[in-house]
């Protein structure tokens, strides 16, 4: 089973995943967790600090060509081997990401996007057994970054009109994909109760 949580920056994907792993492993199933672009691998972190914490304002094409190549590394060296075993993945983001963040923020097209990604990736990453979207108001999704600490990443220093464009992105891939949209405005147990109940 592939599972991937997706939504703005402070919305609890990395929180959901978690209780997620941690659901399947009580059940006796073998479970990995990804955290696009980064995850358990090296060379994936190596991408995401170039695109995310190094401070280099690449040009929104080399970002989309830098999250693929991480996402190329994830999921040949960790998420395939265990869908292969009939385990489970779990990944926080994957390309709906950029879609949002690249696509209607950044101005990349959405076709090359695809097309990029496409080219990269087998179907099997396209087509997760269920895709959901975490959503908050603007101001608890700030009130929870804040709670953080100081924005340290690219995209979340990037100015409230880029944030708008990526929230207005999230229902629209939610429409197109078919996604189940959860309001993550609730309790930390609210929310993973939501995800269980689609599940189920």
């Amino acid at each position: 089973m592939y599972i991937v949580i997706e939504g703005q920056d402070g919305t609890g994907k990395s929180t959901q995943a978690e209780l997620l792993k941690k659901h399947f492993e009580d059940q006796g199933k073998k479970v990995v967790m990804l955290e696009e672009p980064d995850g358990d691998l090296p060379q994936a972190h190596d991408l995401h600090d170039m695109i995310l914490t190094r401070g280099y304002n690449l040009e929104p094409l080399t970002n989309v060509l830098l999250f693929t190549a991480a996402r190329v590394e994830l999921w040949k060296k960790i998420a395939e081997p265990v869908l292969k075993e009939g385990g489970v993945v779990i990944s926080a983001r994957n390309y709906w990401s950029t879609l949002a963040y690249q696509g209607y923020g950044e101005g990349i097209s959405r076709s090359k996007i695809i097309r990029i990604t496409k080219d990269l990736l087998p179907e099997k990453y396209f087509r997760p057994d269920y895709g959901f979207i975490l959503t908050v108001s603007d101001e608890e999704r700030l009130k929870r970054q804040k709670a953080r600490g100081k924005a340290t990443e690219t995209f979340e220093k990037k100015p409230d009109e880029f944030q708008e464009r990526v929230d207005h992105a999230y229902p629209k891939i939610a429409k197109e994909f078919n996604l189940n949209i959860i309001d993550a405005s609730g309790t930390i147990e609210e929310i993973f109760e939501a995800i269980i109940k689609k599940l189920k």
